[in-house]
């Protein structure tokens, strides 16, 4: 009897346990119905390390899920991607979706960057969308659209790209290529000239570096002149003064009494030289009478 009862118990509380268990799950089932609301983004190119279940983040916060994939049908080069994000985050109709990544090594997820201030209504997603799957069916309303933006590895990678069909179209080209090649070799008869020529070049730097000494020591003789010439110009200048007080000294003979007895003894040495030719003249006529005087006369008595 009492093994009947332990049974019994037994069985009641498996029971109690399931009912629980289903209670459980579809409180979570109406829950997540009730608190997510579904939208889509159109990926422009590879969705690479996204998939179902792939986190997504509301700037920054984990805000909901990705639930499911889908080729555009109106352009096969787009993907578009279910999502969720919890009801308690108003998206703007601005907002934009990118594929992030966590590091280096870290998994893709989906980021939502809000836009602008919502300010009324009609300025944000609406948040009646419960659409799980991509529904192709026109008359099933579409969930609301958030705006596709590169990520930054993607806008990289555009980037290249450009770069790189620029380079085909407009450098990389038949006439540019045969350019290019004619520069090189150009090049390497000018490095070809260089090294045939090193022996000149070295002698040329050597000489160059001797120049360079000559003009640092010539450099600092101008130094020493440039110190000195401060006191060059002072005697110069004294000497100018000098000159000066000289010139008056001479105007003032010119222009004052000097000129008459400049005269006078311009007549006295005029008269000296007449008187000196005289004597000169006597001289080589009787030096003996000039010398010794008139020795004809006679005697005279005392």
């Amino acid at each position: 009897m009492e093994t009947k009862a332990n049974y019994i118990a037994v069985g009641a509380f498996v029971l109690a346990c399931m009912i629980g268990l289903v209670v459980t799950v579809l409180w979570l089932a109406n829950s997540g119905s009730a608190d997510y609301a579904f939208y889509n983004v159109k990926v422009q190119g590879s969705v690479t390390g996204v998939g179902k279940g792939t986190i997504v983040r509301y700037n920054g916060i984990e805000a909901g899920r990705v639930m499911d994939f889908a080729i555009d049908p109106a352009d096969p080069k787009r993907v578009i991607v279910s999502i969720t994000i919890d009801t308690k985050y108003d998206i703007a109709k601005d907002a934009t979706a990118a594929i992030a990544s966590q590091g280096l090594t870290g998994g893709s997820y989906i980021e939502v960057l809000g836009g602008s201030v919502i300010r009324n209504k009609d300025e944000m997603l609406r948040k009646d969308s419960t659409e799980r799957m991509i529904s192709s069916d026109p008359e099933t309303p579409a969930n609301p659209e958030i705006q596709w933006r590169p990520g930054k590895f993607d806008a990289l990678v555009d980037r290249l790209d450009r770069i790189s069909k620029t380079l085909d179209d407009k450098v990389l080209t038949p006439q540019n290529t045969k350019k290019i090649a004619q520069i090189l070799d150009h090049l390497e008869v000018i490095t070809g000239t260089v090294a045939a020529r090193s022996g000149d070049i070295d002698q040329t730097l050597r000489n160059a570096t001797v120049l360079t000494a000559n003009a640092a020591d010539a450099a600092r003789n101008i130094d020493v002149a440039a110190r000195r010439l401060p006191a060059t110009l002072d005697r110069a200048n004294g000497t100018l003064a000098d000159l000066d007080v000289l010139t008056k000294h001479a105007d003032q003979v010119v222009t004052g009494d000097g000129v008459a007895q400049l005269g006078v003894l311009i007549a006295d040495a005029r008269r000296l030289v007449t008187s000196l030719t005289k004597l000169s003249d006597e001289l080589n006529r009787e030096p003996t009478r000039v010398i010794f005087g008139d020795r004809r006369k006679g005697y005279t008595p005392k």
